[in-house]
Parts: C-alpha cells; structure tokens; sequence
C-alpha cells in the first residue's frame, strides 16, 4: 500500500471514530489491523453521548452473544437428545411377549395399587397408562367391562376434555368413570408445569389377579 492510500485510510478511520464508531466497527470497515485503527484514533476525544451509545452497543452485543451461544446449546442439545433417544429405542429393539411381561411387573411395583383384591395403576403419562391397559389385559385376561377410571385433576384445568381424552386412549367408556378429584388450588397463584389432562387411574377388582401381580412382584425381587 502506497503511503497516499495509507494516508486516506488513516483519515477515514479519524472520521469514522469522531462520529462515534467503536474500534472494532472501524477495523471492520476499514479492513486494517485493530492496532492500526487505535494509534490514528487515539488522540480523539468522545463526547459523553459517544461514549455512551459505545457502551450500550457493547452491552447490547455481549448479550446478543449470549442469546446466540445459548440458542446454540440449546440446538446441541435437542441434537443430542434426539440421537439419545433414537440409540435407546434401537437397543431395546422389538419387545418379546416375556419382555412386556416383565415390564408391566416392574411398572406396577413402582405404580400399582398393593392394597388386597384391589388392582390399578396411575400416572400422567399416556404412553404408560396405555401400555398398563394393555397389559392388564393381556396377561390378567381382563375384559373392558371390568375397568373401571379415575381422574384428579386441578380445578383451573378443562375436566371434560381430560376426562374424554382418556377414555379414547384407554377405551374405557365415560360411564365407567368413578368421580373425577378435583384438587383445590393452594394460595392465588395457580401452579405452573401442572398435567394438562391430570393425573389418571385404570382400576378393576380382582383378588386373584392382585394376589398373582403380587407374587409376580416378588417372583422379580427374589
């Protein structure tokens, strides 16, 4: 670079920085050294509302940074998630019938009423509720007619949608719903994160089955 074209960067850099360009943005447009831009600025006085508005556009930057870096994560993370998940369900492959059979144990001894005679089996998630359906009626041989819902469900929350949206996963008809439970709120704030459609029991009553998932139960444990 010749010094004529030196010279006319230097001064576009004095007055790019005296109407209030930070370094880096000159360094940027300029397409020089930072060093550079630094010594032919140097000697350049900022009004307090440059110096200002350098400020804010600094702050603001470090936290568009931030935003982006978390985004990032973020986006990392449900990659990962996702490759997980997909890694799980190819390990676990297709189940066998001895395989759901050990799984509803296991889900029941977590889950499962252990009071005598009575059977059942609550939770919020859907995809277990419809598994423990069918389960029941696999290996305890237990017809529809038998079953019998039960719902809790916050008093803010839509009680017939949810009541409805179990009966089509489970195929228990309306009519065999016990009374739904209605839970009170606590304080004037609403709970946050609460189940959109409750809390959700399969129940029926049978003492010999009870008595089998029991020794079922501790057919695993021993």
């Amino acid at each position: 670079m010749g010094y004529s074209g030196y010279l006319e960067l230097k001064q576009k850099a004095i007055k790019f920085r005296k109407n209030g360009l930070s370094v880096r943005s000159i360094q940027k447009k300029l397409k020089v050294s930072k060093s550079s831009v630094s010594i032919w600025t140097r000697d350049i006085k900022l009004t307090k509302k440059q110096l200002l508005k350098l400020y804010k556009n600094k702050v603001n930057g470090r936290i568009k940074g931030s935003y982006i870096n978390a985004k990032k994560q973020q986006t990392e993370r449900i990659r990962k998630t996702n490759e997980l998940h997909k890694i799980g369900i190819k390990e676990v492959g297709m189940l066998s019938k001895r395989d759901r059979f050990i799984t509803g144990i296991a889900l029941y001894a977590g889950e499962g009423t252990k009071s005598d005679r009575n059977c059942g089996f609550a939770n919020s998630d859907p995809n277990l509720i419809k598994f423990m359906t069918s389960w029941f009626k696999e290996f305890c041989k237990i017809p529809n007619s038998k079953f019998r819902g039960n719902l809790w469900i916050h008093e803010n929350l839509n009680r017939s949608k949810a009541e409805k949206y179990w009966s089509k996963l489970t195929k228990i008809p309306l009519n065999q719903f016990q009374k739904t439970y209605i839970v009170k709120q606590k304080g004037k704030k609403f709970r946050k994160n609460i189940h959109e459609n409750g809390v959700f029991s399969i129940r029926f009553t049978d003492a010999t089955n009870h008595r089998k998932i029991m020794g079922w139960i501790k057919g695993i444990l021993n």
